[in-house]
């Protein structure tokens, strides 16, 4: 079986651009699109979450979890469902929605017409390679003319605030490899206050990157482009022009 993780982080956040890539996939490739990665995660809560309730009737008629064993494939923008799958369930094949797509040669990409950005690589993919090479591969494809952030690929440590704050407890006990081993000094709590600070301070840092701009009201902030639905969270709070790959894919 081939599924698709359609995340119910991201879709609650952006339930008609979480649609149109679910139709896509299921369309093109014949996906079976389920919710999440673990079974009875959250259902009402999420369900609850949905805006409107054309986006929470559409959510409710989805499936909310697989039956993943192994010889099955999983896709997902979603990378806490990509690690929790990869490490809870042996021989099942795990991929990230932009090796999907970097691999369709019918899928109509955009012309972005040389736009200058910084990419934001994600610390919850740290270690997926062929990740990170479709992101970029789809980015040269859209002609985006873009800088690595200054920690990036392995290197990166960047995933808004969600790591200046405690953690969901599912993640840790279902995924130690990612979310355990290696996270010494992460998931601390910080007050809000000092979350915005951080990520400001980050995005100053981020602005030297690329030109800027200048305005009669200063310098304008960095275009950053990033894949992660909390990186996206962390770098508007801190002031960044940032985009979401999905978004620039199906706009």
């Amino acid at each position: 079986m081939k599924y698709y993780i359609a995340s119910c982080v991201f879709t609650a956040q952006f339930p008609e651009l979480s649609k149109r890539i679910q139709d896509y996939v299921r369309d093109r490739f014949g996906l079976k699109v389920v919710r999440c990665c673990v079974p009875s995660y959250k259902i009402k809560e999420f369900e609850d979450r949905m805006p409107d309730e054309e986006s929470r009737a559409h959510w409710a008629s989805l499936p909310d979890s697989g039956h993943f064993q192994a010889g099955d494939v999983v896709y997902s923008l979603c990378h806490n469902c990509n690690n929790i799958i990869d490490e809870l369930h042996t021989g099942v094949e795990v991929h990230s929605l932009w090796e999907l797509l970097d691999s369709d040669e019918h899928f109509p990409l955009h012309d972005l017409g040389g736009m200058k950005a910084v990419l934001q690589d994600c610390w919850r993919s740290r270690d997926r390679a062929d990740e990170q090479a479709a992101v970029r591969s789809l980015l040269r494809k859209m002609h985006v003319v873009f800088t690595e952030a200054p920690h990036h690929h392995t290197e990166t440590d960047f995933c808004g605030i969600s790591l200046l704050r405690p953690q969901p407890p599912r993640n840790p006990k279902l995924a130690p490899r990612h979310y355990v081993d290696g996270t010494e000094g992460l998931f601390e709590p910080h007050t809000p206050e000092e979350q915005e600070r951080i990520m400001r301070e980050y995005v100053a840092g981020l602005a030297g990157q690329i030109a800027l701009t200048e305005t009669a009201g200063g310098a304008t902030p960095p275009t950053v482009i990033c894949y992660c639905h909390y990186c996206l969270e962390g770098l508007k709070l801190g002031g960044a022009d940032a985009h979401h790959l999905a978004a620039l894919m199906f706009p």
